[in-house]
């Protein structure tokens, strides 16, 4: 496209005033405001309708940050999460102060929460840097009002990228630590691998967060302390010597009273995969970024999956290597988080007796007896924990309130009292050896499923509409401008149909319901027990991802493990935008985990 001055497109806003709203559609083009190029990528049909998609680009010459502040991916994302937060806390100054009918005076971008995500509202590339935003076109009634768009365009934006996206205007000092502590954080995980351990907790982390809808820390709340034994120090490039606690690889029991403090520190553990910014309290809590929650997920869909290691000899003799279910129980689907868990490369499953199911996690002695073997098809995960862990490398941290029957396999045991940690490991073991009587903790037949599932395709109706959580009818459409919601990513990007022969919609429909939901081609995907889904944007990514694979037949002709190869290929050579068919370039996607992309193809019923 054409590149044309900055005058031109204010002659051309003028030119259109109190015309029809449809004549906005002549400002799309890339315009030269000298030290950057403004970008009107998409024109929204009407002041009601989703707003506008606009961008803006600098290059490195410009912007003039370090090129050793984005030479690595690690320091590439921090600082492009950095600058989105700025620029997002400069345009929100302006949010509507531009009048006007509908969503006219619109700006906003994404809102990114406490992680540091790889997202497309902010992105450096080789050439430069560009951020992507929206903004409702002014308009009284139906009419354009470009007075109030030349405000917007001429008068706030200016001073916004030239604050934000211009090194000379930043304190240098703040940049270089936001750069610093993503090496640092980078340094962590990869001491992870070398010392052998699932997760870091540093002292001082503070892990309980704000409220059950806020993120943000606690005040007030109990800094986490490592007990001695439990300690090691890390020497960091930059924070210098860091001690905390040393989570080992094996299985690690978190035992304590009720409201003591374990799920927190599980759930600060799951939230580990990511990095967070400073001032979070976790900023220093990492965790191997392969680690999976396991929780059980009644009625989910089970799509083809071995899940003989933990289910057998079914009454009705219903082979369970290969094994689907519409509608699965608790135990069951379970069963098949473990395998697909194995399948996605998770090396640490994360799980929280609350949230799993009982017969699922283990047998007590006495049903034992009364239920032999031989009349119960599940082997609980108990007896396959430690093998998990010896032949597979796949570790376990446990949350566990209720049985005792884990101690007896458990190589650390970590009590949580009033939110201080404590190792009781030597007194959980003389415990054990002194009871006289240990349980049932091995079983025969270990062996991991192969990697060449396919999804089966589905044979009739009843896929799974309207499971969508909060009241979403599975059958609801996308709106005329394809919008997904706001969610935490501040704006939609949803596919606009492209209209055919007759009229029809001849694209595939998208629709994002926070970050919990989706409905690709009007089959819901549901995605509540998804536990480790930061961010309604990386499920706009995952929806993408699914479309992009029912146009390209993917499913229909690759394994499981193929297709997100192929996924994560393409990502890589094209960035996000390459999932979406849209006219414009795709905005508000936040690049999910290699565990996501899998948890959702593993959901989609369709």
């Amino acid at each position: 496209m054409k590149m044309k001055s900055s005058q031109e497109l204010r002659r051309l806003l003028e030119s259109i005033d109190h015309r029809g709203y449809p004549a906005y559609k002549d400002t799309r083009g890339v315009y030269d405001f000298r030290e950057y190029q403004l970008s009107i990528d998409h024109v929204q049909g009407d002041p009601f309708a989703s707003p506008s998609k606009v961008s803006v680009s600098v290059a490195h010459k410009q912007a003039g940050f370090p090129a050793e502040y984005y030479d690595a991916l690690w320091k590439k994302t921090a600082l492009e999460d950095y600058l989105l937060r700025c620029f997002a806390k400069e345009i929100a100054q302006f949010n509507f102060k531009a009048k006007g009918s509908g969503k006219s005076g619109l700006i906003a971008t994404s809102r990114p929460g406490q992680e540091v995500l790889e997202r497309t509202a902010c992105e450096i590339t080789p050439q430069g840097i560009t951020v992507r935003f929206e903004v409702g076109f002014p308009a009284f009634g139906r009419t354009i009002n470009s007075g109030e768009l030349i405000r917007i365009l001429f008068d706030f934006l200016p001073g916004c990228v030239g604050s934000v996206l211009f090194y000379k205007n930043r304190n240098a000092g703040e940049v270089k630590r936001v750069i610093d502590l993503s090496e640092d954080q980078t340094f962590i995980r990869q001491e992870l691998k070398r010392l052998g351990l699932v997760s870091f907790v540093a002292n001082g982390a503070v892990l309980p967060r704000e409220t059950g809808i806020s993120d943000r820390p606690m005040k007030g709340s109990v800094a986490f302390l490592s007990p001695k034994s439990l300690e090691v120090t890390l020497q960091l490039p930059h924070k210098g010597a860091l001690t905390g606690m040393a989570v080992r690889r094996g299985i690690t029991l978190i035992v304590g009273g009720g409201y003591h403090g374990k799920s927190t520190l599980l759930k600060a553990l799951e939230s580990g995969v990511y990095n967070h910014i400073a001032g979070d309290g976790r900023e220093y809590v990492i965790t191997d970024d392969t680690a999976v929650k396991l929780r059980a997920e009644d009625g989910r869909s089970i799509n083809n999956v071995d899940i003989s290691l933990f289910i057998n000899d079914l009454p009705n003799g219903r082979d369970t290597s290969c094994f689907s279910t519409a509608d699965a129980s608790g135990s069951t689907s379970q069963a098949a988080a473990v395998i697909e868990g194995i399948e996605a490369g998770a090396q640490a499953f994360l799980v929280d007796e609350d949230t799993s199911a009982t017969n699922f996690m283990l047998r007590d002695d006495l049903m034992q007896r009364i239920v032999s073997r031989d009349k119960e098809p599940i082997t609980p995960f108990i007896e396959r924990a430690r093998d998990l862990y010896e032949q597979a490398g796949i570790s376990t941290v446990l949350v566990a309130g209720s049985s005792g029957a884990y101690f007896f396999i458990a190589d650390t045991v970590v009590q949580m009292d009033s939110y201080k940690p404590c190792d009781i490991t030597e007194q959980v073991k003389a415990a054990c050896g002194a009871s006289g009587s240990k349980p049932e903790i091995t079983a025969p037949g270990f062996k991991l499923p192969g990697g060449k599932r396919k999804l089966a395709a589905r044979t009739g109706p009843g896929s799974g509409r309207n499971h969508l959580p909060g009241g979403f009818d599975g059958g609801e459409r996308a709106e005329e401008d394809g919008s997904q919601g706001h969610g935490s990513g501040g704006y939609g990007n949803g596919d606009r149909g492209r209209t055919g022969r007759g009229g029809r919609d001849q694209r595939i429909k998208v629709k994002v319901h926070g970050r919990d939901a989706f409905q690709v081609a009007r089959e819901p995907v549901d995605l509540r027990f998804v536990e480790q889904l930061a961010d309604s944007e990386q499920t706009s990514a995952l929806a993408q991802m699914v479309r992009y694979c029912l146009e390209k037949k993917l499913l229909e002709r690759y394994t499981v493990k193929e297709v997100v190869e192929l996924l994560v290929k393409e990502k890589n050579r094209s960035g996000l935008p390459a999932f979406t068919d849209t006219s414009y370039r795709a905005m508000g996607l936040c690049m999910p985990r290699v565990q996501e992309i899998y948890a959702c193809l593993n959901r989609f019923r369709g």
